[in-house]
């Protein structure tokens, strides 16, 4: 259990003490995003021997840029290091690259909720409910620290919903001082919408589709995102400052520029415009 339950850093994928699993563990199909398909538990065929990735740095120009968007939140040296302790799929028994694909998207699922909790409990007016995120917190940290056979039976959707309960109160604690009338557009299809310059602060956009939106300039302060699909949004100009559970892989999938405010949890895009 981390000491500092606002602390992020084993949440943010160490691809130099995992064993590619990512790109190993998931199925993905010939798409725009992969210009193969592969099934689960089947290496990528840029996978190279050292576990680093053939072409990391064209991915895009090479018809990965499903890649590019990715983010294990840690899972992938908590399964690689912890886990299986150090032994890789490689050189393991017979059996391993198979219960490693199949245990490495359970930890990857609550990692994410453990990034969820931990931004939670950084929010002071979410302080009523602080008590009961900590037990979350580590209960969930402690369920990551499964056997592989606990990890595979382990029912995800139980706890993911145990989970989004405290996340909602969270949510509706830290948008109630938002000023006007907070825009209710939880699990809303906006794909495509055209949003430009428009307020959406203190809105909830939980689940929303905004694949394609125009959000240019949109102000998105103190909004919830958690869950949002924002592949190939716009968000050129818009104010995100304070958003809420918003994630890397949602910024990672959206457009973006300089103009564009992040909240300090995420990082700016390389492929982002100038």
């Amino acid at each position: 259990m981390r000491d500092d339950t606002t602390d992020r850093t084993a949440l943010r994928g160490d691809c130099e003490q995992c064993f590619g699993l990512c790109c190993v563990a998931l199925p993905f199909a010939a798409s725009a995003d992969f210009a193969i398909g592969k099934p689960a538990g089947t290496p990528c065929r840029n996978l190279q021997g050292d576990h680093r990735c053939g072409i990391h740095t064209k991915l895009r120009q090479k018809g990965f840029g499903g890649c590019t968007v990715y983010d294990c939140f840690g899972a992938g040296q908590k399964v690689s290091q912890v886990t299986f302790g150090g032994q890789d799929w490689r050189t393991g028994p017979p059996g391993q690259v198979r219960r490693m694909s199949e245990v490495f998207p359970a930890v990857r699922h609550l990692h994410e909720l453990l990034w969820y909790l931990t931004e939670a409990l950084t929010l002071s007016a979410a302080r009523p409910v602080h008590a009961d995120l900590r037990r979350a917190l580590e209960k969930t940290e402690r369920l990551t620290r499964g056997t592989p056979e606990e990890l595979v039976a382990l029912d995800i959707g139980a706890h993911r919903q145990e989970v989004n309960e405290l996340l909602l109160r969270t949510s509706e604690l830290a948008r109630a001082g938002t000023r006007g009338r907070r825009k209710d557009r939880r699990g809303a299809d906006l794909m495509g919408a055209r949003l430009e310059g428009a307020d959406l602060r203190g809105a909830s956009l939980r689940g929303a589709y905004l694949i394609a939106a125009d959000l240019r300039g949109a102000d998105l302060r103190g909004a919830d995102l958690i869950g949002a699909d924002l592949r190939d949004a716009d968000l050129t100009d818009a104010d995100l400052t304070g958003a809420l559970f918003l994630t890397q892989p949602q910024v990672n999938a959206a457009r973006g520029g300089a103009g564009t405010r992040l909240p300090e949890s995420v990082t700016r895009p390389a492929h982002w415009t100038p």
